[in-house]
Formats: structure tokens, C-alpha cells, sequence
């Protein structure tokens, strides 16, 4: 008797192991992990590259505070001996409307005589410290302000995404020119 009822467990064992009920189920969990994480790391990658954006814009609202702050009065240079009181403030307050607000660090704006090209300037230096000369198209060159903004990003799947990797702090300078 005790043979046979060995005999009929290891028939069970054998029905269970080629039993299909549930493999179909077991199979989409694994398959669901794999297809899961490239598309956690998909949105948190396109969060990173829109508040990066978003800082891009924020830099922008800023020296556009500071041309709006100081350059329609004749407040320039700006930056040199508190000429231009109020900057500071006008451009944290802008800042604080874009949507990533209080977030965003500004860094202290810098000023230098630029001369401008086809896309790109040309700097000689500090406004503080350079005398400007003429830029090599025969004008005086500009009086521009650069921001510098910076934002911490942290990923919103940082066990799982490569969006943990990437920089942090985001940086980005936007420049405007205010005479």
C-alpha cells in the first residue's frame, strides 16, 4: 500500500510539472518587468530634459528683469557700485513666476563689453575692470549681463533610471544685452 501511494504522489508531481494553467500569467510578469523599466526611465529622462527647459527660461526671464530693471532708466553698467539698485530683487521676483519658482538658484550676474558677431559674442572683460574698445566692426561694443540659474534635480526613479546619472545641479546662462 505504501508503494503505491508513492506511486500515485509522484503522478501528481509529474501532472503538476506539464500542467500550462498559469503559465501564460507567469510569463506576461516577466515579460511586463522587462518592458517597465526603458519606460521608467523614458519619463523620468523627458522630466529631466523639461526642467531643463524650463531653467533655460527661467535664465531668460531673468536678464529680461534685469534689461527691464535697469536699462530703459540708463542704470548701466548695472552691476558696478549698486547703479542699478533693485536688480537683485527684479529678477529673483521674476524667477519666482516660471513654473519651477523658488527652486531655482540664481547666481550673481556678471557684466562685460561684448562685441556681436553672426550668432555668437565676443567678450573684452568686466565692465568693472575693461576699458572698451571698438569691436572689429568698427562700433562700440555692447553692454551685456549674464545669469547664470541653476536647479536640483533629483529622478523621480532614482533605484531604477539612468536619470539618476546625469547632472545635477542643471545649469544654464542666459545673457542679454543692455546697452
Amino acid at each position: 500500500m505504501a508503494i503505491y501511494r508513492n506511486h500515485v504522489g509522484l503522478i501528481a508531481i509529474g501532472a503538476y510539472l506539464k500542467g500550462r494553467s498559469g503559465a501564460a500569467a507567469a510569463e506576461f510578469a516577466l515579460i511586463l518587468s522587462l518592458l517597465v523599466l526603458p519606460l521608467l526611465n523614458a519619463f523620468d529622462i523627458g522630466v529631466y530634459v523639461y526642467q531643463r527647459m524650463q531653467l533655460d527660461n527661467a535664465a531668460q526671464v531673468a536678464v529680461q528683469a534685469a534689461w527691464a530693471q535697469c536699462a530703459p532708466a540708463g542704470k548701466v553698467p548695472a552691476t558696478v557700485n549698486n547703479y542699478c539698485p533693485g536688480l537683485s530683487a527684479a529678477m529673483t521676483t521674476a524667477v519666482a513666476t516660471t513654473p519651477l519658482g523658488s527652486g531655482v538658484t540664481l547666481g550673481a550676474p556678471s557684466e562685460q563689453y561684448c562685441c556681436p558677431g553672426a550668432g555668437t559674442i565676443t567678450c573684452q572683460g568686466s565692465v568693472a575692470t575693461t576699458t572698451p574698445t571698438n569691436c572689429s566692426s568698427g562700433q562700440a561694443p555692447g553692454d551685456y549681463i549674464f545669469i547664470t540659474a541653476s536647479y536640483s534635480y533629483s529622478a523621480l526613479y532614482p533605484s531604477v533610471s539612468v536619470a539618476s546619472r546625469l547632472t545635477s545641479p542643471i545649469t544654464r546662462t542666459a545673457w542679454m544685452r543692455l546697452s
